[in-house]
């Protein structure tokens, strides 16, 4: 559990440095790099029994190579689409649940007829095909400013520890903290996400625990998946509906709606209202997870939405891995999971409050920016 716990945080963690890599060497390039660390870490996975050793091979190797391939696949679509976005990046997030859904019942049923190793030489054949999808993503956009302007500069006009400044900037470009409205975006959403992952990680659990349920346990997975699928592919079409950052409020109601939800999985007195539940889990996920490349590049535009992706991801990764634990901690202490349930609805709420702050900051900066212009026009000389 914890080999695959440390190579679901490593995807978060090492997005920063991705979006470098995105900036510095292309989508493509990345992607395709990616796809071949995930590939050596899980078919180097297949050949030892330690666990020690996958701590490296899955949790690091294969953690990083899956976050090197899948993030390029949020930014290559803005190359590609701009008016229909939200569309595109809802149908190919929608497309991923198909195989995310049937996958684990696929891999129980492999794992139980060929064993382990062979479970991961046949995962490791799917990372190598993605090495080839990924020559695919021809960028369109040019490169960023600063990687054109890399060798303009003379290095003996400056000192060395203003060269290597240079270089940090360059390389850990920060510009994208700049803006007010990202910097509240950003902290919004790493406040949301920090009891995000309990319904995925205890709510089997909570229900084998509650009502005795081990025989169909299975649907409330398979609920999730399917309902974040059909909320990814209709939260893209209705945010290419919204115009600007108002597109932010679907993100508000999909985070509020989710603490809600989380709340009130302890007052069931059902299965099947856990089933209903889950519904409204999986559609708020959907809805949170397809609209977030459109809002990076409604608030940073196309040449800074790589960097913008990577550092909000790489905010994520510490609320996101610790959510589960503090619950599981809850459980442990007061011996059920309801206060784990309470907990995992707060912060989604708060952070959607947060949010709901961004189109108004951003309103307010154009109406200052509309009334500067004025007075520069008033003082300009005839």
């Amino acid at each position: 559990a914890w080999v695959g716990s440390l190579a679901m945080g490593m995807i978060f963690f090492c997005s920063p440095i991705v979006s470098i890599f995105t900036d510095r060497i292309g989508c493509r390039t990345t992607a395709a790099l990616g796809a071949a660390i995930a590939f050596i870490g899980l078919l180097s996975s297949s050949f030892t029994k330690s666990l020690e050793v996958r701590y490296f091979t899955y949790g690091i190797l294969f953690g990083c190579g899956s976050s090197f391939a899948f993030q390029p696949s949020l930014v290559i679509l803005g190359h590609y689409f701009k008016r229909r976005l939200g569309l595109a990046n809802g149908i190919v997030a929608g497309s991923s649940c198909l195989i995310s859904v049937p996958l684990p019942f696929f891999l129980k049923m492999v794992g139980k007829a060929i064993g382990l190793a062979h479970t991961f030489q046949v995962l490791s054949a799917l990372m190598l095909i993605q090495i080839f999808l990924s020559m695919t993503y021809r960028p369109i956009l040019p490169p960023s400013c600063d990687s054109q302007h890399d060798g303009q500069e003379k290095p003996g006009s400056r000192s060395l520890r203003q060269q290597c400044w240079s270089q940090m900037r360059k390389y850990f470009n920060l510009r994208v903290f700049r803006r007010k409205t990202y910097r509240i975006w950003a902290f919004g959403i790493a406040t949301a996400v920090l009891g995000y992952f309990v319904p995925y990680m205890h709510l089997v659990k909570y229900v084998e625990k509650e009502f005795k349920e081990t025989k169909k346990d299975w649907i409330l997975p398979v609920c999730l998946g399917a309902m974040s699928g059909l909320g990814r592919l209709v939260s893209g079409r209705i945010g290419d509906c919204i115009p600007g950052l108002k597109k932010i409020y679907l993100q508000v109601a999909s985070f509020v709606l989710f603490g809600i939800m989380c709340m009130m999985v302890p007052q069931c007195r059902g299965f099947e209202a856990v089933i209903v539940i889950c519904l409204f889990l999986g559609l708020c996920d959907g809805f949170f997870t397809t609209i977030m490349a459109p809002i990076a590049f409604e608030l940073v535009g196309p040449m800074q939405a790589s960097q913008a992706i990577g550092y909000l991801m790489g905010l994520m990764a510490v609320p996101m891995t610790a959510g589960t634990p503090i619950a599981g901690y809850f459980n442990d202490y007061f011996g059920n999971y309801h206060a784990a349930f309470y907990f995992a609805g707060v912060p989604p709420i708060v952070g959607g409050l947060v949010l709901s702050v961004v189109p108004l900051v951003h309103q307010r900066m154009l109406q200052k920016q509309r009334l500067d212009s004025g007075k520069d026009k008033m003082l300009a000389p005839e």
